[in-house]
């Protein structure tokens, strides 16, 4: 996933996992050269908003081991990094990161979306909880999407 990749360059590059927002901000845009200021913020709103990140007094901490994150030597993030991802998708991606076959999953959410007769988002949330696996934040962003 190349949101955590970019997340967590910067805490890689203090060997720190908590840093002042700013550094994160300047490590991606300024040192690496992988985006604008603004973009770089950007990413950091969408690491917040998907749980890989904190803000506490000023800082930024990271939610995960940065040092368990390989980054290749010809990584640079793509567009796609800048879109919001929906609660689909970041359930998806945990239970692949749990352990779960992605076909299978997506096959199993499918079947419980047509037998509770709920959204994509919302069969995925109860899929991945039934299983174990943690999804609060994807579960925060379907909640949203249905108060709508």
């Amino acid at each position: 996933m190349s949101l955590r990749v970019a997340a967590a360059a910067p805490f890689k590059q203090k060997g720190k996992r908590r840093i002042p927002e700013q550094a994160f901000v300047v490590a991606l845009s300024l040192d690496r050269d992988w985006m604008s200021p603004d973009q770089a913020k950007r990413v950091l709103d969408l690491a917040t908003g998907e749980g890989l990140v904190e803000r506490a007094d000023g800082d930024l901490v990271a939610d995960f081991d940065p040092e368990d994150v390989a980054i290749p030597d010809d990584f640079t993030p793509d567009a796609s990094l800048f879109q919001e991802r929906s609660a689909f998708e970041r359930t998806l991606d945990a239970l692949v990161e749990a352990g779960y076959d992605r076909q299978e999953t997506v096959a199993g959410v499918n079947q419980l979306q047509q037998d509770l007769g709920v959204t994509a988002d919302a069969a995925a949330v109860v899929y991945a909880r039934r299983r174990g696996v943690d999804v609060a934040s994807a579960a925060a962003k379907a909640r949203t999407e249905l108060r709508g």
